[in-house]
């Protein structure tokens, strides 16, 4: 498993920042290579995406969303991993988003690239992406609100 961490600062308020990543159907507009997500209850997703050129599908659940704190999910099926993010109200108008993902890379093109972080610099420029996004609309696409316990808290 690789893990990766990054961190970045988007200059609205947190409620802000939160709600749109809850929006998962929309993350092909700031996620390099997520082709789609489909959400298909309030708590299950399935991806698709190119990685090293080759399309893979796989499912996730979230296991815990807590608003304006965290989002963790773990995946069901396909490409195995697993991750939370992370919202930290730094000011009434600033929020630090944290992402930290663990991943499984599957075959020698994703090792290799992996091996020279390819995935590091994706999830860097995903962030900034989601920056950008967020920053140049001021209001989130939708949102949900609502709360899935962790399994630990069930």
């Amino acid at each position: 498993m690789s893990n990766v961490t990054k961190s970045v600062d988007v200059n609205v308020p947190i409620r802000t920042a939160y709600d749109q990543w809850t929006q998962f159907e929309e993350f092909p507009r700031f996620m390099e290579g997520v082709k789609s997500v489909t959400q298909t209850d309030d708590t299950h997703l399935h991806w698709l995406a190119e990685i090293g050129g080759v399309e893979k599908e796989w499912d996730a659940e979230i296991a815990e969303q807590l608003p304006d704190e965290r989002i963790a999910w773990t995946s069901t099926s396909g490409a195995r991993n697993a991750g939370v993010v992370t919202f930290h109200r730094l000011d009434d108008n600033t929020t630090r988003v944290t992402l930290q993902m663990d991943v499984d890379p599957e075959g020698i093109v994703e090792n290799v690239g992996d091996f020279f972080g390819v995935l590091d610099g994706r999830v860097e420029g995903d962030m900034e992406r989601f920056k950008q996004f967020i920053e140049s609309r001021g209001v989130e696409t939708g949102a949900w609100r609502g709360e899935v316990e962790s399994p630990a808290a069930r």
